[in-house]
């Protein structure tokens, strides 16, 4: 096809971060053939993500669910984002989440970068991929 490309969901790369969530990348490969990189991520009722950051602009926006967010601001400052909201996040700001304790959530992340991106606190362990592992 010249001129648009379609990606099917049920043919995006998989990423399975344990029994609470996963992730559908939409946009991007390994190949850094996108500007950018977008995946959908679906999260199991009272999800924790730890505190991690990107040296690139990211947003996330909330499609279904809510999450509450934990960013390191000036101490630590926390929001919580329901459907239809966006968080965006600069260059090396440090930010977690957990989801709704009752209903699954849905995020859209969009990362500014062709190359997906990942600093993690100590402690965190993760797959080759930079995608972390829950345990």
């Amino acid at each position: 096809m010249n001129g648009f490309k379609v990606r099917r969901i049920e043919d995006a790369e998989y990423v399975s971060y344990g029994p609470k969530s996963d992730l559908r990348v939409l946009i991007g490969d390994a190949r850094q053939s996108t500007p950018i990189r977008t995946a959908l991520q679906t999260c199991q009722p009272g999800y924790d993500v730890p505190f991690h950051c990107h040296p690139y602009i990211e947003y996330l926006i909330v499609l279904e669910g809510s999450a509450e967010f934990r960013i390191e601001d000036d101490g630590v400052q926390t929001v919580v984002a329901k459907k239809g909201d966006t968080v965006e996040l600069h260059p090396g700001v440090w930010h977690a989440f957990t989801t709704s304790p009752t209903e699954v959530t849905q995020l859209l992340g969009i990362h500014i970068s062709s190359e997906r991106i990942v600093n993690y606190k100590p402690d965190v362990k993760i797959d080759s991929r930079g995608f972390r592992i829950e345990g």
